[in-house]
């Protein structure tokens, strides 16, 4: 190869050739649907590593009922380990779920800006959208607060599977084994029933308040507070 055709990336054009493409429509139109797949696809990988996260939960939760009501004898406290490590999955799932967002932003910003455009050039359109994605991927950035993705994965998944070990765990200590009472049942080995009680209720309550306490909504969803037009129904 010529030495005047190798590529150079520390020449002043060699770094605007991007920059150049940019500022052509047929070049930057060109290049978007490759940017765009690689961004569906991250998104993907995203849905992927939530969804194992829902399934890891699920069967946990199957593995503590069935451990918890094998026998009489079978100590209560696997419905506890069970909630702990429902917690433990909430904690990780809140992580991925931030990430997600945030490659779901820069998919819905280029779906709304460009793919609706096209469809309808009468609508609206974000002006500066393109300087807002560009300035995203130079210093990428979680959209919604630690709080917000708490608060909507509970409501969406770990709420009903917590409620369910509840349910399960006040089964077990109270009617599961006839005779006895349900604060020795409760009891695990150094702690009083009644403080276990106690300690699991609480973190019930909490997670029930933060799971309904009003948020400004920051994720950038579909299907929210949309009318359903001719084409769409509410499910």
């Amino acid at each position: 190869m010529d030495e005047s055709e190798t590529f150079d990336p520390e020449t002043r054009d060699a770094r605007e050739v991007a920059a150049e493409a940019g500022q052509e429509p047929t070049d930057f139109l060109s290049l978007l649907p490759h940017y765009y797949r690689g961004e569906v696809g991250q998104m993907s990988t995203a849905i992927s590593r939530l969804d194992l996260t829902i399934d890891w939960a699920i069967g946990v939760i199957a593995a503590v009922l069935a451990l918890s009501f094998a026998s009489v004898d079978s100590p209560p406290y696997f419905l506890l380990i069970g909630m702990l490590a429902l917690t433990i999955f909430l904690v990780f799932d809140v992580r991925r779920y931030r990430s997600f967002d945030a490659t779901r932003s820069r998919v819905r910003m280029i779906e709304e800006n460009v793919f609706a455009n096209a469809f309808n050039p009468e609508g609206s359109v974000h002006r500066e959208w393109r300087s807002e994605l560009a300035d995203d991927l130079r210093k990428p950035t979680l959209k919604v607060s630690i709080r917000e993705a708490i608060t909507r994965r509970l409501r969406r998944v770990y709420l009903p599977l917590l409620s369910v070990l509840l349910v399960a765990w006040l089964f077990r200590i109270s009617l599961f084994v006839p005779g006895e009472r349900w604060f020795e049942t409760a009891a695990v080995p150094g702690v009083p029933g009644t403080v276990v009680v106690v300690i699991v209720l609480s973190y019930y309550l909490v997670s029930l308040a933060v799971t309904l306490w009003p948020t400004s909504r920051q994720a950038k969803g579909e299907y929210h507070a949309v009318e359903p037009g001719e084409w769409k129904r509410d499910e």
